[in-house]
């Protein structure tokens, strides 16, 4: 019997910040060294505490990387943000925002487009080799100077993010791992990156534009995607490979090792089409995917309170006026309308609902594709 050789997986504990009381806030970092000839890749997962998927994905992912070839080196981190995947409130877990600030823990990473220009002028005739290095050992040290130097301090969230970043700088493609409240699988792509979008076994793509808005993905590609502009200004066109994404891996507050096993299968696939992996076995599914830009990836909120009965299907096509809702008000039993019907004025994908049935009026019941298209 032939015995599979197994890479060998090193295991790191990272100090991410104190409690109150003094004990340590760790995350687990898991590496595995490739043969130095392909890209390197940075797989974080749970930043969002109820977002657990992602760490049952990161399992089956290390199962399945021991025994392959790999041309590139590999980090995954799971349980990212300690903070969040231990906020609990009763049966649920929060850790979507920083209970002490309130800001978004996908919201706190830097970028600082404000080097980009003395850089590119300085690297004009420099080898794409040279700028490479020179340019992430930039990043790398600025996100060192944000850690050490600051004068006012960080909050907890800027501290982790920052030490997330600092990894995910070192590697040419980032995966953040996250789930919708109720969701399907969605991902959330760079305009320029759209081709690889077919390579996930994922039928959901939201293309954003190449620009910073806080998150782990766009703090990680609008620094390259910004330097590749800032040359093709200046009359030279590069391309330097680097790409990140936001996997969206279905609902929240549920793992399911099953499913985790093909969502480890997809980002395999993408693996090996990016030459990280050396094994073409691994190929994307044949299926319809749909696509819509960000400014078409719309909320629909409720137009009054009430209890909600979800009817729309995730990911299939919804006519215009077709139900997408119910909602029952027992209030209004005996002397008025106890079901009112909700529907939208145009054609829609439903991506995602709200996790209760229990919903004031203003609550975001559904995000919805508009203007949808198949890649």
């Amino acid at each position: 019997m032939n015995q599979v050789q197994k890479n060998l997986l090193i295991k790191e504990v990272l100090h991410m910040g104190e409690m109150a009381s003094g004990a340590a806030l760790t995350v687990p970092v898991y590496r595995l060294k490739g043969q130095g000839s392909g890209p390197g890749v940075y797989i974080q997962a749970n930043m969002h505490g109820a977002e657990v998927q992602g760490n049952a994905v990161i399992y089956q992912l290390l199962e399945l990387l021991q025994g392959l070839t790999l041309l590139g080196n590999i980090t995954l981190v799971p349980y990212a943000n300690p903070v969040g995947c231990n906020h609990k409130n009763g049966e649920y877990t929060l850790g979507r925002f920083d209970p002490i600030t309130g800001v978004n823990w996908n919201r706190m990473y830097h970028f600082n487009e404000q080097q980009i220009p003395e850089f590119s002028e300085q690297h004009q005739a420099s080898s794409i080799e040279v700028i490479e290095q020179a340019f992430r050992e930039l990043l790398l040290a600025d996100i060192a100077d944000k850690l050490d130097h600051n004068v006012f301090g960080l909050t907890t969230g800027q501290r982790i993010a920052y030490q997330l970043q600092k990894m995910a700088h070192k590697a040419d493609l980032v995966l953040d791992l996250h789930t919708g409240p109720i969701s399907s699988k969605h991902l959330y792509c760079p305009e320029y990156a759209i081709d690889s979008a077919r390579y996930f076994d994922i039928p959901h793509t939201i293309v954003i534009p190449n620009s910073f808005d806080g998150a782990m993905d766009e703090a990680t590609f609008c620094p390259w995607w910004t330097l590749q502009q800032a040359f093709g200004e200046l009359g030279r066109e590069l391309d330097f490979n680097k790409e990140s994404f936001t996997v969206e891996l279905g609902s929240q507050e549920q793992i399911d090792l099953d499913v985790a096993y093909q969502d480890a299968l997809s980002i395999l696939s993408y693996l090996q089409y990016k030459g990280v992996i050396a094994d073409a076995s691994f190929q994307p599914q044949a299926m319809t995917r749909y696509a819509c830009y960000l400014k078409d990836y719309k909320a629909f909120y409720s137009p009054m309170g009430g209890m909600v009965d979800y009817l729309a299907t995730f990911g299939e096509p919804l006519a215009a006026g077709e139900p997408i809702a119910r909602i029952l008000r027992m209030d209004n039993y005996g002397d008025g309308d106890a079901l009112h019907y909700l529907s939208l004025d145009r054609p829609v994908i439903p991506i995602l609902h709200f996790a209760s049935a229990s919903v004031n009026q203003g609550t975001e019941l559904y995000k919805v594709f508009c203007e949808y298209f198949e890649l």
